[in-house]
């Protein structure tokens, strides 16, 4: 996810314009965007746990999909794959990996967050209208946390593929020992290229979307902006999130191929390859393939995006009226 200026109304204008210069210099120093970097990571952390969590059946069904071109049992379509799902392993089945995903959205979007904020900073000169700084602000916070996402986010979908199956994972740590005996500490980053590669025209198109959908919002009723602009972030992210979703599909369905190798069936890659991972899905489904799953995860990521974006903000509009009052105490 990707972030942006916070909300002007939850600074009081008479504390910024009149505080004693000896704090005005630690806050220049300290502070951006009216909190400090701390706070920052404690709101991406919050907003990344409350995206996944609240999502995670839909991306139980979006990996299964994903997988099922070298799997034995092929779903064709949500409908199918729902069923499957429920009659192997009951409603639980759509929670399997969960507590992987629980040890890695949080520390990866407390990175995310707090990169971006401090690139931000550094790069943009105080301009908040410079989008190739916070392009590339985006750019550096997703190297960073898919850094820090990835092994776990490869743990947790082999839980979510392997469900029902013969050695089937009893769990996080079962998984993580087993992959480190049987295929060494390389396999948890086997993906990591490939979310890269992935996630940059991912964060592209989510900021200009976000942005120039956020403007729109805002310009249809500006005498209301601040009283529903927790609205305006939710609506905004989602078409962000929809479609950028829609646009990576294909290399989402790599990744999870190589996520998932050896599970339920699927093909082994000798490298780790984008290219021969696209033309062994080509051969065997055809471009149609590379679009597995679509469906699933744009129901993923408008919605996350929507609950990332207001929990972030929310979280911030807390810290802000929190450094004001202290603020105001001190003066």
């Amino acid at each position: 996810m990707a972030t942006t200026d916070a909300t002007s109304k939850f600074h009081n204008p008479e504390l910024r314009h009149h505080p004693p210069e000896e704090l005005t210099t630690a806050a220049a120093s300290d502070e951006h965007d009216g909190l400090q970097f701390w706070q920052f990571m404690i709101a991406g952390s919050i907003a990344g746990c409350a995206e996944h969590m609240a999502m995670f059946p839909v991306d139980t069904l979006k990996t299964r999909m994903q997988a099922i071109g070298s799997c034995p049992i092929k779903y064709v379509g949500v409908r199918t794959a729902l069923k499957s799902i429920l009659e192997s392993d009951g409603p639980a089945g759509f929670y399997r990996g969960i507590a992987a995903m629980g040890l890695g959205a949080g520390p990866a979007h407390a990175v995310y967050f707090s990169v971006y904020e401090f690139c931000k900073k550094s790069l943009s000169g105080g301009n908040p209208n410079n989008h190739l700084a916070h392009a590339m602000s985006g750019v550096c916070a997703t190297v960073m946390s898919d850094a820090v996402l990835t092994p776990m986010d490869m743990v947790k979908q082999r839980l979510q593929l392997s469900s029902g199956v013969s050695g089937a994972y009893s769990g996080v740590w079962d998984c993580v020992k087993r992959v480190l005996k049987e295929e060494g500490f390389k396999a948890f980053y086997a993906s990591y290229k490939t979310t890269v590669v992935m996630n940059a025209p991912f964060t592209a198109v989510h900021f200009a979307t976000y942005e120039a959908a956020k403007k729109g919002l805002m310009e249809i009723s500006p005498e209301d902006a601040d009283d529903e602009r927790w609205i305006v972030h939710a609506t905004a992210g989602a078409a962000a999130g929809a479609l950028a979703a829609a646009v990576t599909t294909p290399l989402d369905v790599v990744k999870t191929q190589l996520q998932c190798q050896g599970i339920c069936g699927c093909d082994r890659f000798t490298s780790g390859s984008i290219s021969d991972v696209f033309k062994t899905i080509v051969v065997k489904d055809g471009y149609r393939g590379l679009m597995r799953g679509w469906i699933p995860r744009m129901l993923f990521h408008a919605p996350a995006a929507a609950i990332c974006w207001s929990t972030y903000e929310a979280v911030k509009a807390f810290f802000q009226e929190l450094n004001d009052k202290n603020a105001s105490n001190v003066t």
